[in-house]
């Protein structure tokens, strides 16, 4: 999957301080940096131009689309080269996916530096996809928090669901033993999808979850659960795809605003969401008053936010 879009010159700056640490030491031409996240590597040209490739391009790009959004008003699409060439062949595949039966599972708050991780799953059966379609359900990333908020009642009073939240201070604990953040994604989207399974006993025909990791290296990091899910479908951008998995990226975006208005309660103040300079202000303030045992409690310690503002 590719990524690729020009950014302003204060996001620019933003970029090179956030991927210092996972810079390589070699350079293409015309660079400014490349670097590797996960299972993404980060190219941006002196042009301005950004390229995110890998599995999960999609959403490392996301993370800098918004902060075109929230700091210049700047509204990018995140649609790659291999999206549009393919459209005619998805257009079938989601008429296929979207006559099914489905159990679907999607997750927010892996690259906010306040706020839990949140991650759902649902049961959608083919009788209630008009219902969804109606309400204009889709990838969450796609609509307005708004929007979702209007949606989301709806949504949970109809459709089956089940959704955890991983607060920063059990975040926090995981980390300090060396979990990547793949392995923790893993590990939740089997517990909800099992849960769900054991709870509603559904007459599905496919479980889907949107693709972060290899099919391989998701089995393993599930290795050592209780119960794990089987026979899994794995696919990229299958929230615009399959409806349970826009269902489950939908709640699990109003679960995950519902705990960020009940932080901002807390602290006295609006928590922004991301993780741009405006974020680590926040997060200095908290720091300084109240220590660093309080700001466990409300960010993802391990973050290069934390270096920055110590």
């Amino acid at each position: 999957m590719v990524r690729v879009f020009k950014v302003s010159p204060n996001v620019a700056k933003m970029m090179e301080e956030y991927y210092e640490d996972f810079k390589r030491p070699k350079t293409p031409p015309y660079a400014k940096f490349q670097a590797d996240s996960a299972d993404v590597v980060i190219t941006l040209y002196e042009s301005g131009k950004a390229m995110f490739q890998g599995v999960s391009a999609d959403i490392e790009a996301q993370l800098w689309i918004d902060q075109e959004k929230h700091l210049n008003g700047i509204t990018i699409e995140n649609k790659g080269k291999e999206d549009k060439k393919k459209d005619d062949k998805k257009d079938k595949k989601d008429k296929t996916f979207f006559n099914f039966s489905t159990i679907g599972s999607d997750e927010v708050g892996t690259g906010d530096y306040f706020g839990p991780i949140v991650v759902s799953s649902t049961y959608v059966s083919k009788e209630n996809i008009s219902f969804l379609e109606e309400l204009g359900v889709r990838d969450s990333k796609k609509i307005t928090d708004e929007k979702i908020i209007e949606i989301a009642p709806k949504i949970i009073k109809k459709i089956p669901y089940i959704t955890y939240i991983l607060t920063n201070e059990q975040y926090n604990k995981l980390k300090a033993t060396d979990l990547n953040m793949n392995k923790i994604k893993a590990v939740l989207h089997n517990k909800v999808l099992v849960d769900l399974i054991k709870k509603e006993q559904p007459k599905y025909e496919k479980i889907v979850i949107d693709q972060f990791c290899t099919p391989k290296n998701f089995y393993g990091y599930i290795t050592g659960a209780k119960e794990t899910i089987k026979n899994v479908t794995f696919m990229t951008k299958a929230e615009d795809q399959v409806m349970s998995v826009a269902a489950a990226s939908i709640i699990s975006r109003y679960i995950f605003l519902r705990e960020m208005k009940k932080m901002s309660d807390e602290l006295g103040f609006t928590v922004l969401l991301g993780a741009n300079n405006l974020v680590d202000e926040q997060a200095k303030k908290i720091l300084t008053e109240q220590g660093e045992e309080a700001l466990k409690k409300y960010v993802k310690y391990n973050f290069k936010n934390t270096q920055k503002i110590k």
